[in-house]
């Protein structure tokens, strides 16, 4: 069975605001990709919004926006995962059976991961993604599956931390880079480290399959194009370029080797 990965930076996905108005849909061209990774026409779309336990409401509304995203464009037939269905193993067992494509929308990457490991949810979505499943999702639900991350503490007065997440490669990923204070953040958090940062802005996603890896971005045109940057230090200098192999798959060794 292939491994397969797709990482979304961040951007909107249409959602419908508090005064009726909707925000744009921006990252067609990334859900399209996920889709096309399960080789089937309609396939299964599970979707766990584990990022945001601590509101059933939220949720379920965020729910409703992916079903009309996958179910109503991309055809597929859509069930969630609720944080509180966690507890129960049997309907986790049956809903992660029946998935062909697992995605983990954004929050609270701290308390998701704390949820998942209470849970034991952690080992089961590292089975479902080696039997080949496409796991997938956007901001937390991008991070999680690396080995760390830049995470937001705070709404007003942003600040950043350093989050261990599940570690299945061994990279630090920030989301949202394009965003105030993510970048500036993130070369601070890896400078005494010999980690290597892998910076997605909104609008990209990292795909993995197997051992490569290739870059996604959306063709949303709002006049800001997105963008990833691979970062680290070395002997005391701070290093970054821009990976922009979006058509060929390359080995992920690439991503994990300091090479600039």
């Amino acid at each position: 069975m292939n491994k397969k990965l797709v990482a979304i930076g961040g951007g909107e996905n249409g959602r419908k605001l508090n005064d009726n108005k909707f925000l744009p849909y921006e990252t067609k061209t990334i859900d399209s990709e996920i889709v096309s990774l399960t080789k089937k026409k309609n396939p299964n779309f599970l979707f766990i919004v584990h990022a945001q336990s601590n509101s059933s409401k939220i949720e379920e509304e965020y729910f409703q926006t992916m079903k009309k995203i996958y179910g109503d464009i991309f055809k597929c037939n859509c069930k969630d995962l609720k944080s509180n269905e966690l507890y129960n193993y049997n309907k986790v067992k049956e809903k992660i059976e029946w998935a062909d494509i697992i995605y983990e929308g954004g929050g609270d990457t701290n308390s998701m991961i704390s949820l998942w490991k209470k849970t034991e949810f952690d080992k089961i979505l590292y089975k479902a993604w080696e039997d080949g499943k496409v796991i997938s999702g956007i901001s937390a639900g991008a991070v999680c599956w690396f080995n760390s991350c830049n995470s937001d503490v705070g709404v007003d007065n942003k600040k950043f931390e350093v989050v261990d997440c599940l570690n299945w490669f061994d990279l630090f990923i920030t989301p949202h880079c394009d965003e105030e204070g993510r970048y500036e953040s993130t070369k601070e958090q890896i400078k005494n480290s010999e980690k290597i940062a892998i910076m997605l802005s909104n609008k990209s996603a990292l795909e993995i399959v197997d051992d490569k890896y290739r870059i996604v971005l959306s063709d949303y045109n709002d006049g800001n194009k997105p963008f990833v940057i691979k970062a680290y230090w070395q002997d005391g200098v701070y290093k970054e370029k821009f990976i922009t192999n979006t058509q060929t798959f390359l080995p992920i060794e690439d991503l994990l080797l300091k090479d600039i």
